[in-house]
């Protein structure tokens, strides 16, 4: 096998949209999407999903093929998204294009990800039915006390990474940790790592103005109608979770929009941390040129 993998990374509301569309079309490749919100159905605004006129320029994939209630991990993606670029190698492609904020989905394509237990649904649904009834609080307190290292390790206000540690530990009597090996995976064919950057003000008013337009084109009626499934997985995130909160008369439509814009920079901010301790990502501003 041989090819080169283009992957388009940065922080929400960069611009890595356009940009990977570009390239894309420079290249005569698909654009790969590597977005862990994006890749479920019903939820359009609320992840920025691209428009329809973004779509039609090139083929993307995983976009919407995950219906909303199912359970889809960064172990998942690993499979089908290295499948997917094996078998578009096989084809004649020579480069590839994939594009995402999501850093394991990232990592995940890379480095590969440990060997773990495969999930219960039932269990999940269990824990989940726990989340909203006891509060993330009470499950990473009991993920302390079966593995202290994990716990001191993840952030666990993170329902899902809570949630799926503990269900783990659970199904196989073992920490979380200790199946944490390490070791990454080779992949037969190369990986360039390219980062889009922007100074953080003008980052944080992309990310202030992408909110006002959700909120413009119906992301309320949009949350309103994923009532019926709001105990997902996939609902657990920035933008639904705050609405889901005002249509409960917990907070205000302008409380609940300040929260996502707020909940949105500390996203974006952690993005950027995790993503500027690799030695490997060339780093670029939205118009293409290097950063020093």
């Amino acid at each position: 096998m041989s090819g080169r993998l283009v992957i388009i990374l940065g922080p929400t509301a960069v611009g890595k949209t356009g940009f990977a569309i570009e390239k894309a079309k420079e290249y005569g490749s698909p654009v790969i999407s590597c977005d862990s919100r994006q890749i479920f159905q019903k939820m359009t605004i609320g992840t920025a999903v691209p428009s329809p006129s973004q779509l039609a320029e090139v083929r993307h994939h995983f976009i919407q093929t995950v219906p909303v209630t199912q359970s889809y991990t960064a172990g998942d993606y690993e499979r089908d998204a290295v499948e997917l670029v094996r078998d578009l190698f096989a084809r004649g492609h020579d480069t590839l294009v994939m594009a995402g904020g999501s850093m394991f989905y990232i990592d995940a394509v890379c480095k590969g990800l440990d060997d773990l237990p495969d999930g219960d649904p039932v269990l999940r649904s269990e824990l989940w039915a726990r989340l909203r009834e006891e509060g993330v609080g009470v499950l990473a307190e009991e993920l302390r006390q079966k593995d202290p290292l994990t716990y001191s390790q993840i952030d666990v206000k993170n329902s899902q990474r809570v949630i799926r540690a503990l269900e783990v530990c659970l199904l196989s009597g073992r920490p979380f940790s200790s199946f944490k090996t390490g070791v990454h995976r080779s992949r037969d064919f190369e990986i360039v790592k390219v980062g889009l950057s922007r100074p953080r003000e003008e980052l944080y008013s992309r990310i202030d103005g992408r909110v006002l337009e959700m909120v413009r084109e119906g992301l309320v009626e949009e949350v309103r109608s994923l009532l019926p499934y709001r105990g997902c997985q996939a609902l657990n995130t920035v933008g639904y979770k705050e609405i889901f909160d005002h249509l409960d008369g917990k907070v205000s439509l302008d409380e609940a929009v300040e929260k996502i814009k707020l909940n949105t920079r500390h996203y974006a901010k952690r993005q950027i941390t995790w993503w500027r301790r690799d030695p490997a990502i060339h780093w670029l501003d939205p118009e293409g040129r290097p950063i020093p």
